[in-house]
């Protein structure tokens, strides 16, 4: 059986990722979402739940994950952090899976990826888009966020693989640095000439 044309979208903090996975979506081009998922596995009555619990006593209610709990366990311990990646990573791939599966008769898909090369995600994609902006745009827009501060922006930035590099190991770049109107034109460009290099 031929399977979609498996498409990763991945940006930097602040890059418009989710715009443009939005945009996506409104194509008609199903796009799973790795954040979304996670936030579902460890939300209320979560199927994550349970393992976590038992692996950091505490960090778990009604409401799901304590995610300020959690990340006081996890930030800054490589070993708690593998941890909980242990029991995250896999439930994601199977959700994922399902996905695919569920999406199997579409000609293109998307994986929405946040850390896609920061945590080695690629394996299985037929291409890769990065979305970017210049950078103080990015610091404008991270900065107008409600409690972030240059501080968690810098740290933030730290921890991912730095837009230049990002944007060379892409296969293709959307650009959000212009209006809404010239970025929904460069999503609808790159998704018709991979369905005409795809057809089904």
């Amino acid at each position: 059986m031929t399977r979609p044309y498996i498409l990763g979208l991945t940006g930097s903090i602040g890059m418009g990722k989710s715009a443009v996975a939005l945009m996506l979506r409104e194509l008609g081009v199903p796009v799973f979402d790795a954040d979304a998922t996670v936030h579902r596995l460890q939300g209320p009555g979560g199927r994550l739940l349970p393992a976590i619990e038992a692996a950091f006593p505490g960090t778990t209610g009604a409401d799901g994950v304590n995610r300020q709990a959690l990340g006081a366990q996890v930030f800054g311990n490589p070993e708690a952090l593998g941890r909980l990646e242990a029991i995250v990573h896999p439930a994601v791939a199977e959700e994922r899976a399902v996905f695919l599966l569920e999406h199997a008769g579409q000609p293109i898909v998307v994986f929405d990826i946040p850390l896609l090369y920061e945590k080695g995600h690629g394996a299985g994609l037929d291409a890769v888009v990065v979305v970017s902006a210049p950078a103080h745009m990015q610091r404008d827009r991270v900065l107008a966020r409600p409690g972030m501060t240059p501080e968690k922006f810098a740290q933030i930035l730290s921890l991912q693989v730095p837009d230049t590099e990002k944007r060379a190991r892409a296969d293709h770049i959307i650009d959000t640095g212009v209006t809404l109107a010239e970025t929904r034109e460069q999503v609808a460009a790159l998704i018709a000439s991979i369905r005409q290099k795809n057809p089904r």
